[in-house]
């Protein structure tokens, strides 16, 4: 394929291969956003570009940038207003490659620098090859990656940011650990699919909350406080031959929809049980890191929220906080919750369970 802007000789053949192998870790689903799960087909060859993505390159003029216009004019009130959320709306409607996602994802994740990136920077932040990144600018309807980066300027340009300069790495991973929180309010700029995850989740009797390794404790969090309001929420939270079953037994209880928390590095046995609720008629709720997160293709809505990777490990600010927000839209679909907390507050006062 011969594109124009920065182009790497002898790169990547065999299309988008550098992140297949060991690196490959994005699976064939993605979700657009915030929102409902799509379906995402394979790989283009030589990482190509989609139907009517290809004609429509024309001197840095695309469709896709029509369409964006279009868009913008009709005032969709499904994208958030922010950097991020404009650049998760670009990637939107168009097939990626696994290593392609791991740019958009990457992208998303640092919104305010990406436009002033070159293309081997940009490479360098998402752990591909410069040339995939080029592949992936045309992908999008682009001449090159040069186009992609002035269209950016446009529709992201980037906020004013704290001086970090002087901070220890300890302030810099709280920061980073502010700025998701930032991202994660912006993106909750639509209430929409909080309030529809929030319906599902009221609605399900009883409710399976399912969270293994890094995402346990957020998972216990959410079902410990659910199970104030709810009438019958099953904590899933260890893995093993026995979580099929549970899963099963939940459904044969009536259980309608499942709730998951779903943290890097994302369990296989996460993914395997997601694909067996579904298969068993479950609604899958996922609360992950990314809407580009190996779980959005065996989740029907995915809510994102990023973790912070500036320490040793990771820190899940975002995800306990959107929890809490699962939490209030759930309460907001149970029309006796204020009354089963209050019946609490009346029993724990009996018996004196907590210090005053």
């Amino acid at each position: 394929m011969s594109t124009l802007g920065d182009r790497a000789a002898g790169g990547d053949k065999d299309g988008d291969g550098d992140a297949m192998g060991g690196r490959g870790t994005m699976e064939e689903g993605t979700a657009t956003g915030i929102g409902e799960v799509t379906g995402v087909g394979g790989a283009t060859s030589g990482g190509g570009v989609t139907s009517g993505d290809a004609a429509a390159r024309d001197g840095g003029s695309t469709r896709a940038d029509e369409a964006r216009r279009d868009r913008g004019a009709e005032g969709d009130p499904g994208v958030s207003d922010s950097p991020a959320g404009r650049l998760q709306s670009l990637f939107e409607g168009h097939r990626l490659t696994p290593t392609q996602r791991r740019i958009a994802h990457s992208m998303v994740r640092s919104a305010a620098d990406v436009p002033f990136l070159s293309s081997v920077e940009l490479a360098e932040l998402a752990g591909v090859s410069q040339p995939s990144v080029t592949r992936f600018a045309v992908a999008l309807g682009f001449d090159g990656y040069p186009a992609l980066r002035r269209h950016l300027r446009e529709v992201a340009p980037a906020e004013p940011a704290a001086d970090t300069a002087s901070y220890n790495e300890y302030q810099q991973a709280v920061e980073a650990e502010i700025e998701n929180l930032r991202h994660l309010a912006a993106v909750l700029s639509d209430p929409r699919p909080v309030a529809r995850a929030g319906r599902l989740l009221a609605a399900s009797r009883p409710l399976p909350v399912l969270g293994l390794r890094a995402a346990a404790s957020q998972a216990y969090g959410f079902a410990y406080f659910a199970a104030k309001v709810h009438p019958d929420v099953r904590l899933l939270h260890e893995g093993g031959t026995m979580l099929q079953d549970r899963i099963d037994a939940a459904v044969r209880a009536g259980a309608t929809a499942l709730l998951c928390f779903a943290l890097p590095r994302h369990p296989r046995e996460v993914l395997d049980a997601l694909g067996h609720a579904k298969e068993a008629g479950l609604t899958v709720v996922t609360v992950a890191d990314s809407a580009f997160a190996p779980v959005a293709k065996v989740s029907d809505l995915l809510l994102p929220a990023a973790v912070g990777t500036g320490l040793a490990f990771d820190t899940a600010c975002a995800p306990m906080l959107l929890g809490r927000v699962l939490l209030e839209a759930m309460c907001d679909d149970l029309p006796d919750a204020q009354a089963r907390l209050e019946q609490f507050d009346a029993r724990a006062a009996v018996r004196g369970l907590f210090v005053e």
